[in-house]
């Protein structure tokens, strides 16, 4: 059993429509490889590779193994809704559990499974549905001979989903690879970012955080300018944000690019090592986040993963 697979990555755009090809819902959590042992044992890693085992401690109860699960963290509202937010503040009373939503299945029984088609995978993972229904969901998918993209994608909106994502029923798993076997259409736009200096507040804000200022690594690899965040924070979010930051502090802005005097102004400058996630409604014409808002932080993501998602920016 592998100890990690890097995850296939989909790419994004419009759904392809035709019956080569199946439709999954979009979940909002945490992207997670989770390996289950024979004995129940199991072993959370991140995207990007990093041990979260001991945050998740309830996946334990799984117990399905031996198996290799590609997947989300995710946890649900009193809806039974994926709620982003609520993953935020797990770890404040009250307690929040989480649910693993798999939805591929990369070794089991003995063998590897990477090499065959989705089709035969979902099958195998279908086969797991119900082992520990309080902690591993096992959402179907909708092959495109029963629905097309369209009526799926208003189902999503309608229940407050994040989005859809279609994949080739023929297509292999290709580990650490972003794919045109899969494509996903989101309907909250969100780009993870690196956190490069803040503005203090006023007001109610006065001693705390104003706004951030963001960035991404373009194409050339310079970390880009993406504009200001102010909104979408709780008071619990903006004092852990300043504690984590007082001590990052650094004399001269972090960013390729120039940052905007109005922006600059006031602004204390830290190192970008800490991963956050913005949702935002469009692109600006010169490269800008236009009105972000903060989704919370990602400790699931490394800071070399952070790429500007948008428009193809190069420093």
């Amino acid at each position: 059993m592998p100890e990690w697979v890097p995850p296939m990555l989909a790419v994004e755009g419009e759904p392809p429509v035709g019956d080569r090809w199946g439709y999954e819902f979009k979940w909002d959590g945490y992207r997670c490889c989770l390996r289950i042992g024979a004995g129940g044992g199991v072993r959370a890693t991140s995207r990007a590779g990093n041990d979260f085992t001991g945050r998740y401690p309830e996946l334990a109860e799984i117990g399905a193994g031996p198996v290799v699960l590609d997947g989300e963290i995710v946890a649900l509202d009193a809806a039974g809704r994926p709620d982003f937010g609520l993953l935020q503040r797990r770890a404040q009373p009250p307690f929040t559990p989480v649910v693993f939503f798999a939805f591929d299945v990369l070794w089991h029984g003995g063998r590897s499974l990477l090499a065959e088609p989705y089709r035969e995978r979902r099958a195998v993972l279908d086969s797991l549905a119900g082992v520990a229904p309080e902690r591993l969901a096992v959402p179907p998918y909708v092959p495109g001979s029963a629905a097309g993209p369209g009526e799926l994608l208003e189902v999503a909106r309608a229940n407050g989903l994040e989005g859809l994502v279609a994949k080739r029923l023929d297509a292999p798993y290709r580990p650490g690879r972003r794919s045109a076997l899969w494509v996903k259409k989101p309907l909250v736009r969100t780009q993870e970012v690196l956190i490069g200096g803040w503005q203090p507040g006023a007001g109610q804000r006065g001693g705390t955080i104003g706004s951030l200022l963001v960035g991404a690594y373009g194409a050339g690899g310079g970390l880009r300018y993406l504009g200001r965040v102010g909104s979408g924070f709780t008071r619990g979010m903006l004092a852990e944000l300043l504690e984590l930051l007082e001590p990052r502090s650094r004399a001269r802005p972090p960013f390729a690019d120039a940052v905007p005097a109005a922006h600059a102004r006031r602004a204390h400058w830290v190192d970008p090592a800490l991963v956050g996630e913005v949702a935002y409604r469009a692109w600006t014409r010169d490269g800008r986040l236009r009105q972000p808002s903060w989704r919370g932080l990602r400790p699931d993501k490394a800071p070399g993963e952070v790429r500007v998602e948008g428009p193809p920016l190069t420093p």
